[in-house]
């Protein structure tokens, strides 16, 4: 197995959103709507260019993500002191359920992954993974 960081960073990725997707697929959610979802719950109200950012997912890719959230009446989008040029998009009382219902696969997913690897490991690739990050973006523009 290629041990390169590239292609880790790429398997790992792809491993642990299918895990995730696998776990709730009885609700139904594709890919992208449980991360908005994990965004919304600590940023719902927001408009819809901080949960692009936050998310890191394209404007028009999340313009679609949300369209089919709201079909499935998980969100609402809404304008906020008459202000028309921009949307605030809400969680609706299913779209919170469906959130805790994320929170809790993401935590049990990352348990499982992260299963024997001891706690100051764990802190140490934290923080090295945040570093990485912050190299490649603005994390303060993230969630």
């Amino acid at each position: 197995m290629d041990k390169s960081f590239h292609y880790m960073i790429m398997v790992n990725q792809s491993l642990f959103q299918k895990k995730v997707l696998d776990a709730l697929s009885p609700y139904k959610l594709t890919a992208g709507q449980p991360k908005v979802l994990d965004y919304l719950g600590k940023h719902n109200g927001c408009i819809q260019k901080s949960i692009a950012t936050g998310c890191q997912i394209e404007p028009a890719t999340l313009t679609g993500i949300l369209s089919r959230m709201e079909e499935k009446k998980l969100i609402i989008r809404q304008t906020k002191d008459g202000n028309k040029r921009s949307l605030y998009v809400y969680l609706t009382d299913e779209g919170k359920r469906l959130q805790e219902i994320v929170n809790n696969t993401f935590e049990k997913v990352e348990n499982e992954i992260l299963g024997g690897i001891s706690e100051s490991e764990k802190e140490q690739f934290i923080n090295t993974f945040f570093k990485i990050c912050n190299n490649m973006t603005n994390t303060e523009e993230l969630q």
